[in-house]
């Protein structure tokens, strides 16, 4: 009987790189795709009031924001820690409201613009004749669809 000799160790064979492109691709489009950006900043410092009665809103592509709040902290030494209204991405006032809003307006479908609701995002501590002022405004120039924005309140048991 013959005998089979070891002669050498073979060495790995390397690993094929060849799909690893692909895989890259693939994986910065599922990033891509399922990252969604803040649309605005946010400059104003906002921690929402608390609600036991909540309903998700249907559609969020329709929705424009006022956000009412004190000034983030780098902001506070330039406009102080009042209550701001923030349209977009800067400090507004009410009278501005009203060109707020038809430019939103024009930005949307004809069909839609009926269907526009604002949402005011405001802090638990923000008084409420800042709210009521935003309010009139909004009734001035016809939005009558206003929603709150709130946090769910916890129960503890």
């Amino acid at each position: 009987m013959g005998r089979f000799r070891k002669s050498e160790k073979k060495a790995a064979p390397a690993i094929s790189t060849a799909s690893l492109p692909d895989i890259v691709f693939m994986l910065l489009f599922f990033f891509m795709i399922s990252t969604s950006f803040r649309q605005t900043d946010k400059l104003v410092q906002v921690k929402l009031p608390a609600a036991t009665e909540n309903v998700k809103l249907e559609r969020k592509d329709l929705t424009s924001y006022i956000y009412v709040g004190s000034p983030i902290p780098a902001k506070q030494a330039q406009f102080g820690t009042d209550s701001r209204i923030q349209l977009n991405d800067s400090y507004r006032t009410v009278n501005e409201i009203r060109d707020f809003i038809a430019s939103e307006r024009e930005s949307r479908a004809e069909g839609e613009r009926d269907q526009m609701t604002v949402a005011i995002k405001s802090d638990e501590n923000v008084r409420m004749g800042i709210i009521t002022d935003i309010k009139q405004e909004l009734r001035r120039c016809s939005a009558l669809k206003i929603m709150y924005v709130a946090r769910q309140l916890e129960q503890r048991n």
